[in-house]
């Protein structure tokens, strides 16, 4: 005879799962372990029915989100949530959304306002930009803009210039001519994949040009025999063209990054003194905020966008602007900027790295663990193929092998995400805080 469904909802480690799905979704597992009892699929007794039960809850409960400890020494990994948040972005987030907020509502008139209003004076002077808004993501920066300029009123379909070497795809499938595609818009490649001149995109002019369009080429990069044309060369010919001149920057870089030794990246703020119209860029990237798509530019252009129905759809909430605001205010100087969790990764010495694995290893003198030189990267499509020296503990010893030992990592509380290299599990220390060194040695000892 199968135990009763309340004999197991007394089992402790499948009650608490009642806190965390219901009482019913639960009791919906119980019932399925139960049928397969009385099926003979499964032993009917309490602990066989109750290990299913709890097994089964575990997955799903693993399918929520939840924090992981990234050991990858990607940091600004797509897979793990992009840029962490800064400490003062998440008292933000909590202030904003623990209560009412001015989202919609002007404190001067006492009549409603738009949100849209909220970050433009902390964007204009991060920017250097006219005016600026903030959408849901980068790919919808994308979109905003070209749904704007490239859909005529009569419905004609409009042209949008690109070189044919920027035509690119990120990650999750995101590609250029399909985003080009749904906008309405017309897509016309100029140059070839190594070499683009001026007067590609002068020949390619036409009454029907909506756009010039420059495009961060993201995760990879052309060398050898290659031409192209400058960012003023381009917003030069749109001015004298009448066209409008964007540049999807991707990246979204408020600093130079040479201070941290890494090659240089191309800012926003060169791209609006460049003379672009509008410059699209992501918020959780190189900026180190929420995700979020933001667009700056002349006042003008960006009015041409905000008046775009469109918008509404693509609004962020008051989370975002809380989260996105702050992180805006760390970049004013190099010293705040070092609490934007990115830069504080990236600011760290491998001497620092060194000795926090070194006190791991001899904290944990049963597993076989030695410090070695690893490369890191930046990620989220930025600075391609450029590593970052860093450090990480290599498990050679890890019981069933390597990859066994990174499934165990994963399967611990917290995860912990690593790499795997031949016989060794290699957990990259510049993207784990110190905070965390207790916890990292504790899933080792458990996975160990």
């Amino acid at each position: 005879m199968v135990p009763a469904v309340h004999r197991l909802l007394d089992e402790p480690r499948i009650a608490r799962f009642v806190v965390l799905f219901g009482g019913a979704a639960v009791k919906g597992q119980i019932g399925a372990s139960l049928a397969r009892a009385r099926r003979g699929a499964l032993a009917a007794d309490v602990a066989s029915i109750a290990d299913e039960v709890v097994a089964a809850l575990t997955r799903e409960a693993r399918s929520l989100l939840c924090g992981v400890l990234n050991g990858t020494g990607i940091l600004l990994h797509t897979n793990l949530g992009r840029a962490p948040l800064s400490a003062a972005a998440i008292e933000a987030i909590v202030t904003a959304a623990g209560g009412a907020s001015n989202l919609e509502y002007d404190l001067e008139s006492g009549r409603r306002g738009s949100r849209h209003d909220r970050l433009r004076p902390a964007l204009r002077a991060a920017t250097g930009a006219q005016d600026a808004l903030v959408v849901n993501n980068g790919a919808a920066a994308v979109l905003l803009i070209l749904d704007t300029y490239a859909r005529a009123p009569d419905g004609t379909v409009r042209d949008v210039i690109v070189a044919r070497n920027e035509l690119v795809e990120i990650g999750g499938g995101f590609r250029l001519p399909d985003v080009l595609a749904r906008s309405g818009a017309r897509l016309i490649e100029i140059g070839t994949v190594n070499k683009v001149r001026l007067d590609d995109y002068a020949r390619a002019l036409g009454p029907r040009t909506a756009l010039l369009l420059r495009v961060h080429r993201s995760n990879h990069r052309i060398e050898g025999f290659v031409a192209g044309v400058t960012p003023r060369e381009l917003a030069a010919l749109g001015r004298r063209a009448g066209v409008a001149v964007v540049e999807d920057l991707g990246s979204g870089a408020l600093t130079d990054l040479g201070g941290y030794g890494l090659p240089p990246e191309r800012t926003v703020q060169d791209a609006v003194a460049e003379g672009f119209d509008l410059v699209a860029f992501s918020g959780d990237k190189l900026l180190g905020g929420p995700q979020a798509g933001i667009v700056a530019g002349r006042t003008a252009a960006i009015a041409r966008l905000r008046a775009n129905p469109l918008l509404r759809a693509l609004r962020v909430g008051t989370t975002t602007l809380a989260a996105l605001g702050a992180t805006l205010a760390l970049h004013r100087d190099a010293t705040t900027r070092e609490r934007i969790p990115f830069y504080a990764m990236l600011g760290v010495s491998n001497d620092a790295l060194r000795a926090r694995a070194a006190a791991l290893r001899e904290r944990l003198p049963a597993l076989e663990l030695d410090v070695v030189s690893h490369d890191a990267y930046a990620g989220g499509g930025t600075l391609p193929l450029i590593p970052i020296p860093s450090i990480a503990l290599a498990w050679r010893g890890a019981r069933g092998g390597a990859s066994a030992g990174a499934e165990r990592l994963r399967a611990g509380s917290p995860p912990v995400i690593a790499q795997v290299a031949g016989e060794a599990v290699l957990i990259d220390l510049r993207t784990i805080t110190p905070a965390h060194d207790e916890i990292l040695a504790a899933a080792l000892g458990a996975a160990g």
